[in-house]
């Protein structure tokens, strides 16, 4: 979906997605600004690049999200959104009755959570809640963005999730070592695409995710 070479303006374009998608998006990234004067949806830092370094780097999820198995998104930390709401705005015209599911405990983001749901008219349910307390959950894919570490985020997945097929999340530059740490104890499939957003980063889908006995 995102041509790197396109990521040169701060100005979002994505090929194959209509003017009102993308006016969307647009829109989804100056309410993220406008209430980051209140409270801290994003680093100071990335205002200036919000659509480089949260939006593309949000929609570059999308080839692992738009698949026919694939109808329920449940994203953990949710905080502004990042990735899901983008998702869901790209979803919406892809896939009927794609649903997303935030839990994010934090009362002021989850508020706004609420108020770009019901903006964009997703399909949608925020938990303000502690994941970490949550149990027999059901899902088809578990998304994170900045979160939690990936073997946190694998005992979640297996502990407080009842069935789901995948886990997509972002690695960074310590993301070959992180993986060579985690198949110690555990067995899984892995998809992995380079980020189009930074040199050393990578988004990978996780599948078929087992502990492996002592």
């Amino acid at each position: 979906m995102i041509d790197s070479k396109l990521i040169k303006t701060d100005k979002i374009y994505l090929p194959n997605v209509s003017r009102e998608t993308i006016k969307e998006l647009e829109d989804y990234s100056q309410s993220i600004l406008s209430t980051n004067k209140k409270i801290n949806l994003i680093s100071l830092s990335t205002e200036k690049s919000i659509n480089t370094r949260h939006i593309y780097d949000s929609a570059q999820t999308f080839e692992f999200i738009n698949k026919n198995d694939i109808k329920v998104c449940t994203d953990l930390g949710s905080g502004a959104g990042l990735p899901s709401i983008v998702l869901g705005i790209l979803m919406k015209s892809k896939k009927q009755g794609f649903k997303l599911i935030f839990y994010e405990k934090s009362f002021h983001k989850s508020n706004f959570l609420k108020e770009m749901v019901k903006k964009f008219k997703l399909e949608a349910v925020i938990n303000q809640k502690n994941i970490f307390e949550e149990k027999n959950l059901v899902t088809d894919v578990i998304i994170c963005r900045a979160f939690k570490p990936l073997p946190v985020i694998f005992d979640i997945a297996t502990k407080n999730f009842k069935n789901f097929k995948y886990i997509v999340m972002y690695l960074g530059k310590s993301g070959k070592k992180i993986l060579e740490d985690v198949s110690t104890k555990w067995k899984f499939d892995i998809e992995k695409m380079k980020s189009l957003t930074s040199e050393e980063s990578s988004v990978v889908k996780i599948s078929n995710l087992k502990k492996k006995y002592e």
